[in-house]
């Protein structure tokens, strides 16, 4: 069995016991789905891609989207002003490094949907872009919510600034744009990645069912929901279809 297979069903195993868990309790869950979450997806490159290459790229998302939050921090640009609290643990100039984890744990996922969306690779990028800022939709309110980091000036959206996302979409394009020059080639409608498209599939689902029933956010369920359903629904239909391969056969 592919290793990211177990890994991915321990992560959802874990995901649906946290709302039952008791406060005191959940900042070191949150530490430990951070760590199920980037192992399986790496995990996932790893086998797709190799070794070398999957590093490659799962470890430029994670550096880029660092170094972006580190001026970040210091600047305002272009997430709006924010800080970090002491929840998510250490790190260098004010960005905790777990940071680093949520930038690289979902850019495998965004890149697999938006393989399925086109072919081309620089309307990829863009795909990418948008799928991995329409997961920060959900994931925002909720780190906001639980005190992982704050805009002291607030936001319309549940406390975050519409400019954060606007941050997210142009961090993640340069992200993306990096990564489409040292990916290999790749079809995910092959089925070699179905484990990044159920982890960002399952997301979609279990994240606007948690903010209806146990958040009771059911804005952030709505509009996280509609934001990533935009990316999985098409592309799990694009999974799904049949593939006509030449000379008719399927």
């Amino acid at each position: 069995m592919r290793p990211s297979r177990p890994l991915l069903a321990a992560l959802v195993g874990v995901q649906l016991a946290y709302p039952q868990l008791p406060a005191e309790r959940r900042t070191a869950a949150t530490h430990g789905i951070v760590g199920l979450l980037l192992a399986t997806t790496a995990s996932d490159a790893v086998e797709v891609d190799g070794a070398g290459r999957a590093l490659g790229t799962v470890g430029l998302a994670g550096a880029l989207g660092y170094a972006t939050e580190l001026l970040a921090v210091r600047t305002g640009r272009p997430f709006g002003r924010y800080r970090y609290t002491a929840k998510l643990g250490p790190g260098v100039g004010g960005v905790p490094f777990a940071v680093a984890a949520s930038w690289a744990m979902m850019s495998r996922p965004a890149w697999t949907v938006a393989g399925l969306l086109t072919e081309r690779r620089g309307a990829r990028v863009l795909f990418a872009a948008g799928a991995l800022t329409a997961w920060d939709v959900y994931v925002d309110p909720r780190m906001v919510r639980d005190g992982y980091w704050e805009w002291p000036q607030g936001g319309r959206y549940e406390g975050v600034p519409a400019e954060n996302f606007l941050g997210w979409f142009l961090t993640a394009t340069g992200v993306f744009a990096a990564w489409a020059l040292v990916s290999g080639p790749d079809d995910p409608r092959e089925g070699g990645a179905d484990v990044s498209l159920a982890v960002y599939t399952w997301t979609w689902v279990g994240e606007a069912v948690a903010n209806v029933l146990f958040w009771k956010r059911p804005r952030v369920a709505i509009a996280g929901g509609l934001a990533m359903g935009a990316f999985a629904a098409p592309a799990l239909r694009a999974r799904l279809r049949p593939r006509v391969r030449p000379g008719g056969a399927r």
